[in-house]
């Protein structure tokens, strides 16, 4: 049975319906700040191989509450996505992501020593290297990240390690680039509150907001002067996480990987693509660009496609498709 922590959440329910659908039972975990009680509704009643055999409603920084999971379940490996994840919000309030992310993360590590369990797989980021010293950014690049949330996912990679050599606790560390895109079902998809990523904005503003999208930024060094992002379709990313802890259970030892698709696209190359998809002309803003935006981050997925057998199968423009359904799903 794997432990899903993070499980009602955009990247963690796409994980879930990827376990069932292997014929995995899943424990989710939740405490809903983030995460919708309608989507553990629909993760219970997805027609699957698997189940999602109990949802635990909880918050990692009560140690008791994560214990009890562990007492109630055989719980065999952990896929823990439970975090916070706002640049910006963690600039302005550095201790609710330290406490939260790192803090809760050490309860999550201690409960599972305290219950012998010694795999699982963390959501990890891009955001741990920082401003880029070079593209396609590898595993090897340096880690030195520009705000708090990119520093408490570090810092849990580092904690990681050390669980790793003294207690033999395996873990694989997955480091997005720019996820995208929904369920092929709409069973879920990305539903943020607020939301401030690129994609769902520009499709927010197709579907009756009254609101202009503001792009910022034409004068960077790329191809048409708007930023290069590595967008990796969030199906796939589910299926990495799949591949991860067979990884582990094969005896693999403490790892980490990018998960990107090795090729960007411009700001303004997504939003044609955007605008082919719904058939709509979107009204848009050209704003300054805002500092700490790198020109270009692009993903070396190399690693995961040796180590793990990974291959992104989904384009940009599929990943755009799922979002708009979803969208016009969800109403908003």
């Amino acid at each position: 049975m794997i432990l899903v922590t993070g499980g009602a959440g955009y990247i963690g329910s796409h994980c879930v319906l990827a376990l069932l659908d292997k014929g995995l039972d899943v424990v989710v975990f939740d405490s809903l700040e983030t995460g919708h009680i309608e989507t553990i509704e629909t993760l219970k009643s997805a027609d699957a191989k698997g189940k999602v055999v109990d949802f635990i409603k909880g918050d990692l920084k009560n140690l008791s509450d994560i214990e009890s999971v562990f007492e109630k379940h055989n719980i065999d490996a952990v896929i823990h996505f439970a975090a916070f994840s706002l640049v910006g919000e963690s600039v302005k309030e550095p201790q609710k992501y330290y406490y939260n992310n790192v803090y809760g993360t050490l309860n999550l590590l201690n409960a599972m020593l305290s219950h012998n369990v010694k795999k699982i797989v963390f959501s990890s980021t891009a955001a741990t290297y920082g401003e880029p010293e070079y593209t396609p950014i590898d595993e090897n690049h340096p880690q030195s990240p520009i705000n708090p949330y990119g520093n408490s996912k570090l810092m849990v990679e580092k904690i990681m390690d050390d669980y790793s050599k003294a207690y033999d606790l395996r873990s694989v560390r997955l480091r997005y680039f720019n996820v995208a895109g929904a369920d092929a079902q709409t069973r879920v998809g990305e539903w943020h509150e607020p939301e401030t990523h690129l994609i769902p904005n520009i499709l927010k503003s197709t579907l009756g907001s009254g609101k202009t999208f503001e792009l910022y930024g034409e004068d960077y060094p790329t191809k048409d002067g708007t930023c290069v992002r590595d967008y990796i379709n969030v199906e796939d990313l589910a299926q990495a996480h799949l591949l991860a802890l067979e990884y582990l259970n094969k005896g693999g030892e403490t790892n980490y990987f990018n998960l990107g698709t090795k090729q960007g696209d411009t700001v303004k190359e997504v939003f044609t693509a955007c605008e082919k998809v719904t058939e709509q002309k979107i009204p848009v803003n050209m704003m300054p660009r805002r500092p700490g935006d790198p020109a270009t981050l692009v993903a070396d997925n190399t690693k995961a496609k040796t180590v793990l057998g990974w291959n992104p199968e989904h384009t940009l423009e599929d990943s755009i498709k799922t979002a708009y359904k979803y969208a016009l799903r969800l109403g908003k």
